[in-house]
């Protein structure tokens, strides 16, 4: 045979790897686990903390609807004002005295420490603002998340203990189900939540067996015990993809987790064009790979193999007449196909998109090593006006 037609079936031996053997990540249908009510009908106290940064034109889609929470329990909104240009925390004010419901209370952290990450100051002033009304549970949330109204009380129903004994989650994470409007977002945002289930396979997380722990930031509810046990945010202070970082500290002072995808949770930032979405994926996606050049070059040789192969050896064989080429390159391109449906079916999408996922792949392969050039010309990852040069990590464990 020929080279390619070998790469082909590299790339094809790899494809059915992941389909079998990598905790069914292509799978969707991991959702809140269903729960009871609380055996003593006693629903436990909520702190909502939101950071926000310069989230005027998000805000009035996202507050109302942690203010129109109906929840059982006692609750109570935290937005922590992080230094925004734009009027963040007035029209915060506003929407709470127009809307009503929880009651919301808006704080300002001031500067960030060295060592800290925006967000992370803020979460961490937010909590500490919290803890003087003793919530039993800490609701992280983004403010451009928007929530259905029984949103809080699920996820608490989730994470209490069982009928059966057992002892609850300490954390409980949904991924938001992101905007989907324009058509940059439709090809890239169902596949950067399938490449986020790809490198973190929701069924290995909550098995709560093996080492690999992951949440989504947007939407975090955390056991208060839990928090203080990990010394959260302390520990994770630096990092730039602290979502992962959190789930990694609660893994590690024996906290359970879970995480699944979202219902009824959804996030109203627009990412419309190409710009918009380069710049989510680049900010970080160099601090996932450690800033280390050769997982750098590996990763950017293994997204080859594994996504621009296929279609390559199929264009060969059509072209040269290779057929061992063509057929294992149109085999592992139809496998790879087939593991994006789910996800497209998630987000209402057209399955016409699945065979495009070569290019979409391509395009973040692009991202990532923009990322690696922003960073060694000193820019580091950036959000909101800040800068981070050489951001703390959260590898896969």
């Amino acid at each position: 045979m020929s080279v390619v037609a070998w790469i082909a079936v590299g790339s094809l031996t790899v494809w059915l790897g992941l389909l079998l053997c990598r905790g069914f990540f292509w799978r969707t249908d991991q959702r809140l686990p269903p729960r009871a009510r609380p055996a003593d009908g006693r629903w436990p106290y909520v702190a909502i903390v939101v950071p926000a940064r310069d989230e005027a034109e998000v805000l009035p889609d996202s507050l109302p609807s942690l203010l129109a929470q109906d929840y059982p329990g006692g609750a109570e909104v935290i937005l922590v004002d992080d230094g925004s240009s734009d009027g963040t925390g007035k029209l915060a004010r506003t929407l709470a005295g127009r809307c009503g419901g929880l009651p919301l209370t808006v704080v300002t952290p001031g500067e960030p420490e060295p060592g800290w990450t925006g967000k992370l100051w803020a979460v961490r002033y937010g909590m500490e603002v919290a803890r003087e009304s003793g919530p039993e549970y800490l609701l992280l949330t983004d403010a451009d998340i928007a929530h259905e109204p029984d949103s809080l009380r699920e996820l608490v129903a989730a994470a209490l203990p069982g009928e059966h004994g057992d002892d609850g989650f300490d954390l409980v994470s949904q991924m938001a189900r992101l905007r989907v409007a324009t058509p940059w977002e439709r090809l890239i945002v169902p596949a950067f939540v399938y490449f986020f289930a790809q490198l973190y396979p929701f069924r290995w997380i909550n098995g709560n067996k093996g080492r690999t722990a992951a949440a989504a930031g947007g939407c975090v509810l955390l056991r208060t015990e839990t928090a203080l046990r990990a010394r959260v945010p302390e520990s994770i202070r630096g990092a730039v993809i602290d979502d992962v970082s959190l789930a990694r500290a609660v893994r590690r002072c024996g906290g359970r987790i879970w995480l699944g995808l979202a219902e009824r949770v959804d996030s109203v930032r627009p990412y419309p064009g190409l710009g918009d979405l380069w710049r989510m994926v680049s900010r970080s996606a160099y601090a996932q790979l450690r800033h280390n050049p050769l997982l750098l070059l590996g990763t950017v040789l293994g997204l080859a193999l594994v996504y621009l192969a296929p279609p390559y050896a199929l264009a060969t064989g059509l072209f040269t007449g290779d057929t061992a080429a063509g057929w294992a390159g149109l085999v592992a391109w139809a496998v790879m196909a087939a593991t994006y449906v789910p996800m497209l079916r998630y987000y209402r999408q057209t399955l016409a998109l699945a065979p495009l996922l070569p290019f979409t792949a391509l395009l973040y392969t692009l991202m990532t090593v923009d990322s690696a050039v922003q960073h060694y010309r000193g820019r580091g990852a950036a959000w909101k006006g800040r800068t981070y040069a050489r951001p703390e990590t959260a590898p896969d464990r």
